[in-house]
């Protein structure tokens, strides 16, 4: 250490600093302080693979993508970036980041606790445990969520928490989502076990709506209703009219935007039309919808709903198939989700992405029925547009946010270039996204995350999953 003079340390504290944006990749080190997000910056991609999901750009080979304080200045080959930090390119994808449309983030504390029994499923287990969970629980649950979110690539969630059991349980929740970095909605739900009778904690709802500059991490979380409908997944258990139509109305008033449960059991069957019926699908987001039927998917269209689905949890806990090219057709956005990873273990959205392929050319028994492109499109810019966010991400395009990711294509599993949309829907995993950057902040560079200690979230999230096992006499 003595021959390293002072200037030259440093020299490379500074370089550290920046997470090795020029030369060779350096791991940073985890931040002390977890709420303090990396600064935007001007930086400029060189010569990659940009895969911009702007039809009249298509992709563009041995280009750059300039970034300044948040915003996507240009893409294009050989960019003019006076004073912009490199980031080299060459053997990278550069696309959108992936859009999710509706994860149950809190419950990712139950990681793979669906088991096989009836009396340890999903909807059990769910609710069993939620019954005992504390505030800093719901903040330990979305916060691994969201590191396992950006590890993946995913820059936007969709929180939809619907295990609200008092306003801290809330304001525990938007931490971790704030302190992540990520672009977010949170859809303000129930708690498990609510009373049916009861309607969500309205109250809260508008003190949230009047506050929300404390919680928007300045504009990049947003504020919906994770609605009941009639029941939700469980049809069965109808919630009184004056309920579901005084949560509806209210959200309305407050201009938040809705999304509801269709459930993927064939006992829905009916469900969105009689939402349709009561005129409460007009700019709602549907999800799962799996047995929608043609007249409530014309309808669905005719309001001006978004869908979105879950493919590997409806197949998991046995909905069945999603309609996914009858919505498409219909003209309906659709966006793909994650859902709960209590129920199918992880957040990779390039399995969902196979999967919706694979479901529908097997259904189709047509290889060519939706193609790997059309899916690409589903995770990011459509999903974009079934979220209403399509004018700030989802491509890439001068003036719009700087949400994009990285894919290292020199990895085992990959190797060779081929058609692009087709390795990214096929081989590519979340082990081979090498940089996420969300409004300009880079979250993760040279396969780790930036501004978050992985071991800690997971060692605390591990003691809290057994805390509330310990409260609930679960196994």
């Amino acid at each position: 250490m003595d021959t390293i003079t002072r200037r030259a340390m440093l020299r490379g504290s500074a370089a550290l600093s920046t997470f090795a944006i020029a030369g060779s990749p350096v791991s940073a080190a985890p931040r002390a302080d977890r709420s303090k997000l990396p600064e935007r910056g001007n930086i400029v991609i060189r010569n990659a693979y940009v895969m911009t999901m702007e039809k009249d750009t298509g992709d563009l080979k041995d280009a750059d993508v300039h970034v300044r304080e948040g915003a996507i200045v240009a893409v294009g080959p050989k960019l003019n970036a006076p004073g912009a930090r490199a980031i080299d390119g060459r053997g990278m994808i550069v696309m959108p980041g992936l859009i999710e449309t509706h994860w149950h983030m809190w419950n990712t504390l139950l990681r793979g606790m669906s088991g096989e029994k009836p009396d340890y499923g999903y909807f059990r287990t769910s609710a069993g445990l939620g019954r005992v969970f504390e505030p800093s629980d719901m903040y330990q649950g979305t916060r691994l969520a969201t590191a396992e979110a950006i590890n993946s690539g995913i820059t936007f969630v969709h929180d939809w928490c619907h295990n609200v059991r008092g306003p801290e349980y809330a304001r525990q929740d938007l931490r971790a989502l704030k302190e992540s970095g990520l672009r977010a909605r949170f859809s303000y739900g129930t708690m498990q076990g609510h009373d049916l009778k009861q309607t969500v904690d309205l109250a809260d709802i508008e003190k949230l709506k009047t506050d929300w500059a404390q919680y928007s991490n300045d504009g990049l979380i947003a504020l919906g209703l994770a609605w009941r409908g009639h029941g939700g997944n469980q049809p069965a258990n109808a919630v009184p009219e004056t309920v579901w139509r005084a949560e509806f109305e209210t959200a309305q008033r407050l201009g938040l935007p809705i999304s509801v449960h269709s459930s993927g059991s064939k006992s829905a069957i009916g469900q969105i039309g009689g939402l349709n019926k009561a005129g409460m699908i007009k700019n709602v987001q549907v999800i799962h919808a799996v047995y929608a039927t043609p007249e409530e998917i014309a309808a669905m269209k005719a309001a001006g709903a978004s869908i979105s689905l879950a493919p590997t949890s409806e197949l998991r806990i046995g909905f069945g198939i999603p309609p996914t090219v009858s919505f498409l057709d219909a003209g309906i956005p659709v966006g793909l989700s994650v859902d709960t990873v209590t129920l199918v273990g992880n957040a990779d959205m390039f399995a969902i992405m196979k999967t919706i392929q694979g479901l529908e050319n097997g259904r189709a028994e047509n290889e060519y029925k939706i193609s790997a492109r059309r899916v690409v499109e589903l995770a990011t810019i459509e999903g974009a547009r079934s979220m209403g966010i399509d004018d700030k991400v989802g491509s890439l395009k001068a003036g719009k946010r700087a949400d994009l990711i990285m894919i290292d294509t020199r990895a085992p599993n990959l190797g060779v270039f081929g058609d692009p949309a087709v390795m990214l829907v096929t081989a590519v995993q979340p082990a081979n996204v090498d940089t996420v950057m969300v409004d300009g902040r880079i979250l993760k560079r040279a396969g780790k995350l930036t501004a978050m200690n992985v071991l800690q979230i997971a060692k605390e999230a591990a003691d809290a999953n057994a805390a509330v096992r310990k409260r609930a006499n679960w196994w």
